[in-house]
């Protein structure tokens, strides 16, 4: 990852300890907005008997991560960097293995999805502790928020495999 120029800002956190939050939210990013759009090849493409329930599931789950797309590039910002939030640097960057084009059956889709919110939950918890370790409470305060919310979402995910 290309470490980004920071802004001028009246943020009293210290520069040093602002460089590393930003570069670990750029991360958070790539893989953030990777995930969304693995969601949504998932929701394109998912086939077989439980079609829509998968179709509409994996709808809503991208909608969710699309809002912490945000937030976490708007963090980044906050900080006095730059986010680096296209779908090419999300791409040159991203810790995510991509979709494979021959899964499409439904159940075998919810494994990779499954596959994925478990590798993104993993890496947001590695980003609390970084921006504990660093006394940034705000990120890490960010982070506990999606943690929370990608768990739900691997819960709801899981389901489908479970019983």
């Amino acid at each position: 990852m290309t470490t980004a120029t920071q802004f001028a800002t009246r943020n009293d956190i210290p520069h040093h300890v602002r460089a590393t939050m930003i570069e670990m939210l750029n991360q958070q990013l790539a893989d953030a907005f990777t995930l969304y759009g693995l969601t949504k090849q998932a929701h394109w493409n998912v086939k077989g008997i439980n079609f829509i329930q998968l179709h509409e599931l994996f709808d809503s789950l991208a909608e969710g991560v699309l809002e912490y797309v945000d937030m976490i590039a708007e963090r980044a910002t906050a900080l006095g960097g730059y986010a680096r939030g296209t779908a090419a640097m999300a791409a040159q960057n991203t810790t995510l293995t991509d979709f494979p084009e021959d899964i499409v059956q439904g159940k075998q889709v919810v494994e990779v999805l499954a596959e994925r919110y478990a590798q993104f939950g993993a890496s947001t918890r590695a980003a609390i502790d970084n921006a504990l370790e660093h006394g940034d409470q705000d990120t890490s305060d960010l982070m506990i928020e999606v943690s929370r919310a990608i768990d739900k979402n691997l819960w709801f995910i899981e389901a489908h495999l479970q019983g």
